[in-house]
């Protein structure tokens, strides 16, 4: 049976899926990641649990290792090749040839993780039975993946699908973490919804169960939970974060025109209440057509990245 390791390379661990091409999992790890000892370290740390994998698996006749595909918190050229990766101190590096060069030229293939969500959504999650999908994660911030026609979409610079620093505020006096101003960063994600909460909590003089919530303890998924509890405050501060992603999508939608949006990350576990949320706001953005792309929730959470990048392998092969 051919089989591949999915490995998800994150700034706090490395999640690693010994998966077959059918999308089973044989054996499933996370480990932490040792981020500031160095991009070599941490490759070689990689290294030695495939080693280790291998040894405790590959024995059998029953399985046969096509290779490891590896999502990166970064920009990834289609090469493999990452200039800079801020989380994991990165620079200047391709992943993939070092890897190979500590596994005996075994084959190996990188992307970068919100590219390979996607395409571990399109293979066994929400966007199963699609060919051209957007997958946009809201966590602290927003990462987003495009896979068109069944492949991940690159771009020359590994910079496709970075809708999470597109400007969607002009006005916005605070600067993003990236140096600009009014990024959708700054108002989609886990964090930007916070940060608009108590910019709106500060000027507002509605009542709100917020208000009893100290600042430094307000969450994302506090809002959410408040507003879906019919908190009207809270329902006004995430329907106004959720329509700069809605008419994002709209943007967007002009450009790859994708068969499904599916929303994952930590604020997705809203449900529908908050896809329908998103929902009225793209739809009131875009135009040209009856046809309305449905935005839909991920479906394997912290899985997705490990499914993706053996995904990945397997395409390889074909």
């Amino acid at each position: 049976m051919n089989v591949a390791i999915g490995i998800d390379l994150g700034g706090t661990n490395i999640k690693y899926g010994l998966i077959t091409e059918k999308g089973d999992v044989i054996k499933k790890i996370s480990l932490p990641t040792r981020r500031n000892s160095g991009e070599r370290q941490i490759l070689s740390d990689i290294a030695a649990e495939v080693v280790r994998l291998q040894q405790e698996f590959m024995g059998q006749n029953t399985y046969k290792m096509l290779g490891i595909g590896v999502g990166i918190p970064g920009p990834v050229r289609a090469d493999g090749y990452v200039e800079t990766c801020v989380n994991l101190n990165f620079k200047k590096i391709n992943p993939a040839e070092a890897l190979s060069e500590m596994l005996k030229d075994m084959p190996i293939v990188v992307g970068n993780d919100a590219n390979v969500a996607a395409l571990g959504e399109m293979w066994l999650g929400g966007g199963k039975g699609y060919k051209n999908i957007l997958v946009v994660t809201l966590g602290t911030g927003v990462g987003c993946g495009v896979v068109l026609n069944g492949r991940i979409v690159f771009g020359k610079a590994g910079l496709a699908g970075e809708i999470g620093h597109i400007i969607v505020n002009p006005n916005e006096v605070d600067q993003c973490n990236c140096g600009k101003r009014g990024c959708l960063d700054q108002f989609a994600s886990a964090e930007g919804i916070v940060r608009n909460a108590k910019r709106i909590l500060e000027f507002s003089s509605m009542s709100s169960e917020l208000r009893n919530i100290p600042k430094d303890e307000l969450t994302a998924e506090k809002i959410v939970n408040i507003a879906k509890n019919g908190d009207g405050l809270a329902y006004f501060i995430l329907d106004y974060c959720m329509s700069f992603l809605g008419k994002c999508l709209a943007d967007t939608a002009y450009v790859i025109d994708p068969d499904v949006f599916v929303i994952g990350g930590g604020v997705s576990k809203a449900g529908a209440f908050l896809t329908d949320m998103i929902q009225k706001h793209y739809e009131k953005q875009i135009s040209l057509s009856e046809e309305r792309t449905p935005v839909i929730v991920a479906q394997l959470g912290n899985d997705a990245g490990i499914y993706g990048a053996a995904r990945m392998v397997f395409d390889k092969e074909t």
